[in-house]
């Protein structure tokens, strides 16, 4: 394991340092306005750092809130109050995330560094790992309820995630301040089922090894957790989608969640990344305006899915073509929607809506599958059809 006076770590915290005293000046007195980036790229003092673009942008709000290198960083008193008040804020968030911060815990064991999940707004809603409870540096951030953002620290990988809304390493003297150069950190930002930033995840070590490849290991526990969150999204039908060849078992799946009329609500970022539709940042949305084909196939795919993988290919509005496996979900999951029994049927009384959504699925499936012939045996419109195979049973 390289240490702290491996030749190329001790080249690199030179280079930092060097890169601070070519933006700053002088940090003892009150810093001059950055260079730009250009300027400091020629010098080649962040040569190692290509991506250096955000460091440079979180360094001007920070000189633009009145922040200096040189100031003092003073971690928030928590009370006990109000942990209990910001756990109990974030209970879906930390329900969600708790597998992941165990599984970071495990990975990070033997490295000194350990995990902090933070809300939106960069207050630590949870931590987890092997804290050294005798170094003071640790204690001062890794405490529920204390405020991590740029606003209370300056520049640190919680601030650069939430701001820049992307996974970021940060090592050392590329921190802000100097109080906080101790610190080398990754974090990833953690989305909502809705596309919103809910908060962060973080792995710091104090005066550790540089561990850039945390970034990858941080990015993936943060995709776990938005896929847990988007699975305790509403839904009646679960959508996983991917490109053709693509689909597997893994996390890396676009995860879509629809009601039973085929509205959207939820999805992970994947799945935003994949339907372009899902980034356009309007309000509801229907699988129609997604997917350029009827909403009851991918019902019918789910129902298929009982006996085989229920997988098909699906075109997209742009003319491209996803895989998707689609799965029932909810209270009559595991019923058989394509009509009701012949013993319920005579036995018992039965809801006038119920006989009428059995009529509307026996048509579909004597039609196999084909909607407008169905709608003509019926004799109501393709978009009654459609909104009557989206309901179920019992409402």
């Amino acid at each position: 394991m390289p240490s702290q006076h491996d030749p190329s770590a001790e080249q690199r915290l030179q280079q930092i340092q060097r890169a601070r005293v070519a933006v700053f000046d002088n940090e003892d007195e009150s810093p001059r306005a950055l260079r730009s980036l250009g300027e400091i790229a020629a010098s080649g003092l962040l040569s190692m750092r290509p991506d250096s673009e955000w460091i440079e942008r979180s360094w001007r709000r920070c000189l633009a809130q009145g922040q200096r290198p040189q100031h003092r960083v003073a971690f928030d008193v928590v009370t006990s109050q109000f942990v209990r008040r910001t756990q109990d804020a974030q209970h879906q968030l930390l329900q969600a995330a708790r597998p992941a911060l165990e599984g970071l815990g495990r990975a990070t064991a033997s490295t000194r560094y350990f995990a902090m999940l933070t809300d939106a707004s960069g207050v630590v809603v949870d931590v987890s790992g092997a804290i050294d409870t005798t170094d003071p540096r640790a204690v001062a951030i890794a405490r529920v309820g204390v405020d991590l953002s740029e606003r209370s620290i300056g520049t640190s990988a919680i601030s650069a995630a939430l701001s820049e809304r992307r996974p970021v390493w940060l090592h050392r003297g590329e921190h802000f301040y100097r109080d906080t150069s101790v610190y080398s950190c990754a974090g990833a930002p953690v989305f909502g089922p809705s596309g919103e930033c809910v908060g962060m995840l973080d792995l710091t070590g104090v005066e550790v090894a540089e561990r850039p490849e945390l970034q990858h290991l941080v990015a993936r526990a943060a995709r776990n957790i938005e896929n847990a969150l988007t699975l305790r999204a509403p839904h009646r039908l679960l959508i996983r989608l991917n490109w053709p060849g693509q689909l597997g078992n893994g996390d890396g799946n676009g995860l879509l969640c629809l009601d039973e009329d085929g509205c959207v609500t939820g999805a992970n970022q994947v799945a935003r990344q994949i339907v372009s539709g899902l980034a356009s940042g309007r309000g509801p949305l229907h699988s129609d305006e997604l997917f350029a084909m009827p909403v009851q196939r991918l019902f019918d795919a789910a129902m298929r899915g009982r006996s085989g993988n229920g997988m098909l290919e699906v075109p997209l509005w742009s003319g491209l073509r996803v895989q998707v496996q689609a799965q029932i979900e909810g209270p009559g999951a595991t019923a058989d929607v394509t009509g009701m029994s012949r013993q319920r049927a005579v036995g018992h009384a039965v809801p006038l809506k119920d006989v009428e959504l059995a009529l509307v699925h026996q048509a579909v499936a004597e039609a196999r599958g084909n909607v407008a012939q169905a709608a003509r045996a019926l004799g109501i419109s393709r978009a009654t059809v459609y909104r009557k195979l989206g309901q179920k049973q019992g409402r």
